[in-house]
């Protein structure tokens, strides 16, 4: 980053000198200008005036071009650096440096068809990042990227320089095993490859099966190859459960409870003391209606209803929810583990709850 900045820097000081000369030859009347020597005199303005914004009759002003050829050849070489990105054109149609800086962070969005994409972190438009320059970025990495000089009629492009943070370490897919090695296919695009998983590390998983693995071995100059371990087998495809297992772990949500937050669960007692209930207002002898359906694994909301007067037409209703608090203590494992999920999960055909 240094490096550019005092690359520009220099470049800048370098046609600051020569602005003088260059337009002083337009003044005068002298031999008509070259494009290249137009182009040396615009850069000197804007280099000279980086904060400034011009019009094309400010700048035909500015470099004092006064012929024809001259500001139409002007008019070509503005359009070429707005092209190239060394202006930034404004809404009132004026130029201005363009000082965005041609290294930037954001986000690696990978494609399956190869037409990546880089997501500055400003909300600028996404760059194409070609499979070559993509350092094997995966989907949803955080990446820092140098934009590439554009080629004439051809699409602003981007390069990986450096990979920041990886999005995710895990995989889902389906395994395949073979004499002397194994591998994952792995499913969506967050991948361009699949996952060499040593036969040692395959925790019994077989071809056909569906599994979860970790990438123990990013991609690099000297291997291009991803390498991974298996942390579950989800079992055959096409079981519905195994589907639906995949699903979850494919979007990183949980899809089962570590076996110690389920000890902790199985350890809360059902029983609720006398002296719980005595810090309690009493409504087990108010008609009572849970609006959960039958075949809930939970029943923690309810309304009761009431006649407050004998005779007389004064109803009350209560809404009841119920006391979480009282099972799941503040710090202990079940709640670090509802911390974690935050919410509950709704499939089509089952929920995978935040408390156990």
């Amino acid at each position: 980053m240094k490096r550019s900045v005092f690359i520009i820097f220099s470049y800048l000081c370098h046609n600051i000198v020569e602005i003088k000369d260059i337009t002083t030859m337009a003044k005068r009347g002298g031999k008509r200008l070259s494009k290249r020597e137009v182009a040396d005199a615009i850069q000197a303005l804007f280099g000279a005036h980086p904060n400034e914004t011009y019009s094309l009759k400010q700048v035909f002003k500015a470099l004092h071009l006064d012929t024809h050829p001259a500001k139409m050849l002007a008019v070509d070489v503005l359009d070429e650096m707005a092209w190239d990105d060394y202006l930034s054109q404004t809404p009132e149609k004026g130029y201005r440096l363009n000082l965005k800086t041609q290294v930037q962070e954001g986000t690696f969005i990978r494609k399956a068809n190869g037409k990546n994409s880089f997501l500055p972190d400003d909300g600028g438009k996404p760059i194409f990042v070609s499979e070559r320059n993509s350092m094997f970025a995966m989907g949803g990495d955080r990446v820092r990227v140098a934009l590439m000089a554009r080629r004439q009629n051809h699409i602003k492009e981007a390069i990986v320089t450096d990979i920041l943070e990886r999005k995710r370490d895990q995989a889902v897919g389906i395994l395949q095993v073979e004499k002397d090695f194994a591998f994952l296919n792995a499913e969506g695009n967050t991948f361009a490859q699949d996952i060499l998983i040593p036969k040692k590390k395959l925790k019994g998983g077989k071809t056909g099966q569906k599994a979860v693995v970790r990438i123990t071995q990013w991609p690099s100059k000297e291997s291009k190859n991803l390498i991974g371990e298996v942390i579950d087998v989800l079992g055959e495809q096409g079981d519905n459960t195994v589907e639906m297992h995949a699903i979850l772990a494919q979007y990183q949500l949980p899809y089962k409870y570590p076996k110690k937050v389920e000890d902790a669960a199985n350890k809360i007692s059902a029983e609720i003391s006398q002296e719980e209930i005595d810090k309690r207002e009493d409504f087990r002898d108010v008609l009572t209606f849970t609006i959960d359906p039958k075949d809930a694994k939970d029943f923690d909301d309810a309304l009761s209803i009431r006649l407050k007067e004998e005779g007389g037409r004064l109803y009350e209703v209560g809404v009841h929810i119920a006391d979480v608090s009282h099972y799941v203590t503040e710090g202990s494992v079940i709640d670090r583990e509802a911390e974690q999920r935050a919410t509950s999960v709704y499939l089509v055909d089952r929920t995978i709850p935040m408390l156990p």
